[in-house]
């Protein structure tokens, strides 16, 4: 079963971009569980890129879909005043972080990051910015401006002016030594360094993810971002939290930039907000919100009633069931169990995480540290095999990723992850 729609895949979707899809064609996915059109089972341990953060159909939010559908589908919510955006709106306020009230509804990340660069630029004046290397911001040509990986930018340039970049905060394979203290503190330094000599003094923000995703599961030192709001508020530059990926418990707290008690001045969160409908939200103070002018800015589906209910419930259950709490316990037990795992294993670089964002950096050889991006995609389809959806990322294609839904069962992870293992001794 399943030949038919590779078939039309093959015919009539682009996928030329990928590097190939998984063998998979998906029927229906519950909970933590996908199922193929034959009837096999996977644990889902990528969550659709960290979508899926309350698990794949979660009642609460498809009850709440349903019944949103059968009263509006849309209103365009920037016409006309529409009730679940406004009560999104404000349970939004309630747990952004600090002085963060106002937002904007998108539908995609990258469009909600386009927002944050506008809402900079008419607050501050100013037109450049700063982001790290090996970020992703996203894939239009603005925010692939912004992102610092050249594998995601091949043969889409030129990009946007006006646009530096700093070091990542990586230990790993930071030119500042392995000691995260020192890299976090030389990384932080470096910023001052490069708004003071690769920018021309105009830079209304500096955009940074409080876990780096696509760089592969880099967790800067808490310090880091601490020291860099520093620098910041000297330079009167605002910060932009990139939590397209980090956000809605997937870290242990609501959004990832918690854990280090900065406020931003703008926070962009999509993928988990809404259970697995299409939504991105722009939250920011309200006088950067308010710089926008008549005309500057609009989204047609933004802030669509439908996608909106699901937010609003994916929001209750957060909270009713405490899924960051979950994040934080389950992702200590993972990470613990795949660092004693693995320890031995010569091709396990390295196992960081934070809450239930978790990558395993996989190397030739641990002495060279030389990326092994073949070992990478062999685990990954030997552990689909075994019935285990991971995802590979990383600017070499070198890390597993392992973001399961938040409501996986402590038995079914450390099973996995027991697994994972296994596998890594087998093929490494």
């Amino acid at each position: 079963m399943g030949t038919d729609t590779r078939e039309k895949y093959a015919a009539y979707v682009c996928t030329s971009f990928t590097a190939g899809l998984e063998p998979i064609v998906v029927d229906h996915a519950d909970g933590t569980a996908v199922y193929d059109e034959d009837g096999r089972a996977y644990l889902d341990l990528f969550s659709g890129i960290a979508v899926v953060n309350a698990g794949h159909g979660h009642p609460r939010v498809r009850e709440a879909v349903k019944a949103q559908v059968d009263r509006l589908i849309h209103a365009q919510s920037y016409t006309y005043y529409v009730k679940p955006v406004a009560d999104l709106a404000e349970q939004l306020a309630a747990v952004a972080p600090g002085r963060l009230t106002k937002s904007f509804f998108g539908n995609t990340g990258a469009e909600g990051i386009e927002t944050a660069m506008r809402m900079a630029k008419a607050y501050t004046g100013r037109h450049e910015f700063i982001a790290l290397e090996r970020s992703f911001h996203g894939r239009s040509v603005a925010t692939l401006s912004l992102t610092g990986n050249m594998a995601r930018k091949t043969r889409g340039g030129p990009y946007l002016p006006g646009i530096a970049f700093a070091p990542a905060p990586y230990a790993y394979r930071s030119r500042f030594g392995s000691d995260p203290e020192e890299v976090a503190q030389r990384s932080a330094d470096a910023l001052e360094d490069v708004i003071r000599f690769h920018t021309s003094g105009d830079v209304a923000a500096f955009i940074v993810e409080p876990v780096m995703g696509e760089g592969g599961i880099i967790v800067p030192p808490l310090s880091y971002l601490q020291r860099v709001k520093t620098i910041l508020d000297r330079y009167d530059i605002l910060l932009i939290a990139d939590e397209v990926q980090s956000g809605f418990g997937r870290t242990g707290t609501l959004f990832a930039i918690e854990h280090s008690g900065v406020e931003p001045d703008i926070l962009v969160a999509a993928k988990g907000i809404a259970d697995g409908f299409p939504l991105s939200a722009t939250i920011a103070r309200p006088e950067v919100a308010d710089a926008l002018r008549p005309g500057e800015h609009l989204s047609t589906f933004g802030g669509n009633p439908v996608v909106c209910a699901a937010a609003l419930a994916n929001l209750e259950v957060m909270r009713d069931d405490d899924l960051p709490g979950r994040a934080a316990c389950l992702g200590s037990a993972a990470l613990l169990a795949l660092r004693q795992g693995s320890a031995a294993l010569p091709h396990v670089g390295e196992v960081r995480g934070l809450g239930l964002m978790i990558g395993v950096e996989l190397v030739e050889r641990r002495d060279t540290k030389e990326p092994a991006a073949r070992l990478a995609q062999a685990v990954r389809a030997a552990l689909r095999a075994r019935g285990l959806l991971v995802g590979v990322g990383g600017p070499d294609a070198n890390v597993l990723r392992i973001q399961p839904p938040l409501v996986i069962d402590e038995q079914q992870l450390l099973e996995a992850v027991a697994t994972i293992v296994e596998v890594l001794r087998a093929d490494g």
